[in-house]
């Protein structure tokens, strides 16, 4: 270690913001209770920026806009067309990505099968694990298939001793499992900290630019579903990628949740299977696998995930409480919009939903959040209320104000054709985004309506 001398001081978990002393509420995010305690060296600091520490981008100087070159060599392709279509096109050359999700859900294994992958285009990649053996990761690369002599496998947590063997080997791509395990000796706290996960996350960030390397790290996530550590390790990376769905399930979504190269909200769709992830080409079709027959409460729905168009069913159940409050409880939607949408079922249309208890579920493990669905959700609330089926091959969409009115959503011609494909032949729609689907009316039964009252007579 460093020789300096040793202080206290405080970091808040949510922003890394740094203080001298305690305190209830951070000044920086406005967080209660994320302070925590550190000792760190003062001296450190002044070691870390002084001569021979490498500059963030090599081309040190002023360039005009005019005279910087892009190619399509600039991004690396995974042969991985959902994790591509995420990225949005491949791996960007020097950019840094973080990778966040459950224990168990499948990082580590995406991040090997893209190793062999690129691998196998003679893309040399240097796979850095701090938390497994060679043999453990050799074993789990056995299941995946066979490798090139082109990937490298590296077990080290001492940053300095990393960065040492970056600069040696100089790997297009390096992958980092996990940024909680690295540690720097010039940081006398614990690895996973706050200050040595910035601080592994800026070395990397300087070594990702300056070499031109594109690096993935491998972050660990809190309870509440975030990525452990200060959240301005978010904002240090290019990508942030997580991993959604059951870890006892078989089927994983990988959503981007920030990417300065392409849209933050597609979504890649895997199954994990005995030999890894494996692609899921039509998620809609898998979506809507297993739909009850003539089951009121039930309705498909057309989302949008980023570009790509998802039918997923939308189940409700509404039943009398037997308590004086009503319970209200949602899977994969927003209750605050559910409660929002049941009153105006209450007030518009006279609909005694305060006496009842009510379960909204969006099949498949799917999280929606876009306001294109208030309609499917007044239908299903609807249909179980009243106990009477929706047909099969009817989909909707359609956002829903206080006044009861249905609004026009985006991308609408996108939903139809989506819904045509699977088999669909009604489509429940606002009224106002007919006049966009003017060479789809002779192949689907267009339903346009301007009210939830209108909807509801439809069907």
């Amino acid at each position: 270690m460093a020789k300096g001398k040793l202080t206290t001081v405080f970091f808040c978990n949510n922003c890394g913001y740094e203080s001298s002393k305690w305190m209830g509420q951070c000044p920086g995010c406005h967080s209660w209770n994320t302070m925590v305690e550190e000792t760190v060296n003062k001296n450190a600091h002044k070691v870390r920026s002084g001569a021979g520490v490498s500059p963030l981008y090599s081309d040190n100087k002023p360039m005009k806009l005019s005279n910087i070159e892009l190619s399509e060599e600039d991004k690396i392709n995974t042969h991985i067309s959902e994790l591509d279509r995420v990225l949005g096109g491949g791996i960007v050359q020097g950019s840094l990505l973080l990778v966040g999700g459950d224990p168990g859900i499948g990082k580590s294994t995406l991040l090997l099968q893209v190793c062999r992958n690129l691998s196998l285009d003679k893309v040399s990649v240097l796979y850095i694990s701090g938390e497994e053996s060679l043999k453990q990761i050799k074993m789990r690369a056995e299941r995946i298939g066979d490798f090139d002599e082109s990937l490298s496998l590296f077990c080290e947590t001492d940053l300095s001793v990393i960065e040492e063997t970056i600069k040696k080997e100089k790997p297009k791509v390096v992958v980092i499992d996990s940024i909680q395990t690295m540690f720097s000796e010039d940081i006398s706290s614990a690895p996973g900290s706050v200050s040595q996960v910035r601080e592994a996350t800026a070395l990397f960030l300087r070594l990702a630019k300056s070499m031109s390397i594109s690096i993935f790290i491998v972050g660990h996530v809190t309870k509440e579903g975030t990525v452990a550590g200060p959240r301005v390790l978010e904002h240090m990376v290019d990508t942030v990628l997580y991993f959604e769905g059951d870890r006892h399930a078989a089927y994983r979504i990988l959503r981007g949740v920030k990417n300065r190269f392409g849209s933050t909200n597609e979504i890649g769709v895997f199954e994990m299977r005995n030999d890894g992830l494996c692609e899921v080409k039509n998620p809609s079709e898998y979506m809507l696998s297993g739909r009850p027959v003539k089951a009121s409460g039930s309705v498909v729905v057309c989302a949008m995930e980023g570009t790509r168009p998802l039918l997923i069913e939308l189940q409700a159940l509404v039943c009398h409480t037997g308590f004086g409050i009503p319970r209200r409880q949602t899977t994969g939607a927003d209750i605050n919009r559910v409660n929002l949408l049941m009153a105006v079922l209450e007030k518009r249309l006279g609909l005694k939903l305060g006496e009842c208890d009510a379960y909204v579920n969006v099949a498949g493990g799917m999280r929606l959040s876009e306001p294109a669905i208030d309609l499917a959700i007044i239908l299903a609330i609807v249909s179980s209320y009243k106990d009477r089926n929706i047909p099969m091959d009817v989909v909707t969409f359609g956002e829903v104000g206080l006044s009861g009115e249905v609004r026009s959503v985006s991308m609408v011609k996108e939903r139809v054709q989506e819904a045509y494909k699977l088999g669909f032949r009604t489509c429940i729609i606002p009224k106002s985004s007919i006049g966009q689907l003017t060479n789809i009316e002779g192949k689907m039964n267009l339903i346009g309506v301007d009210t939830v009252r209108e909807a509801l007579d439809k069907i």
